[in-house]
């Protein structure tokens, strides 16, 4: 099970993401109460070993933005969230970094249709950290694809069985508070989601 752990922002939980076994680690550069600088990402993505991947990510921002936000942060990946246009994957393929597409359970889930290298099937209501039907799209997404909306340590496992993802990516649900994560509920997550595999 590939666990993601996203929007973190502070050195000892991303210390205890890569500890756990977490193998991809977010950074927001958009619009969020999770939202770090690009220098900042570039400050927590050096500290993470080459086998965890580093993601920054956006929502709505123009490809040119992407591109200099990335290159400033010095990650190995980037997410585009919500209704980006085929374009957009288009004019940062030449960045050479994983790009992932996240987007609401309705949108097109095939990986790799809009030339992305990983797929998120997010909530109806993407980034809102609510549990929804994760049943729904069992068997519909193809390819490399994480599940999110509304995980968390206590659920994960019960989200795995009825969605049958290839990962699952977390934000909201290791945290205490908005935008403030906790280092327990991290490691619980990543033990939970491995176990769930």
């Amino acid at each position: 099970m590939y666990v993601k752990i996203c929007g973190l922002r502070e050195p000892e939980h991303v210390r205890a993401a890569v500890e756990a076994g977490a193998d991809a680690i977010g950074f927001v550069l958009t619009r969020s109460p999770r939202r770090v600088t690009p220098a900042r990402a570039r400050e927590l993505a050096s500290a993470v070993p080459p086998h965890v991947l580093t993601v920054a990510v956006f929502a709505g921002e123009a490809p040119d933005e992407v591109r200099a936000a990335t290159l400033e942060a010095g990650v190995r990946a980037v997410q585009l969230h919500g209704d980006h246009p085929h374009d957009d994957f288009t004019a940062l393929k030449d960045l050479g970094v994983t790009l992932i597409r996240a987007g609401a359970a309705g949108a097109d889930l095939r990986c790799g249709a809009f030339d992305e290298d990983l797929l998120i099937v997010d909530a109806p209501r993407p980034g809102s950290g609510e549990p929804w039907d994760w049943a729904a799209v069992r068997g519909r997404p193809e390819g490399r694809w994480m599940l999110a909306g509304g995980l968390d340590p206590s659920n994960v496992a019960e989200a795995v069985a009825a969605a049958r993802p290839w990962g699952v990516d977390v934000s909201s649900g290791v945290e205490v508070a908005s935008g403030v994560k906790d280092t327990a509920l991290i490691k619980s997550f990543v033990v939970a989601a491995h176990a769930a595999g």
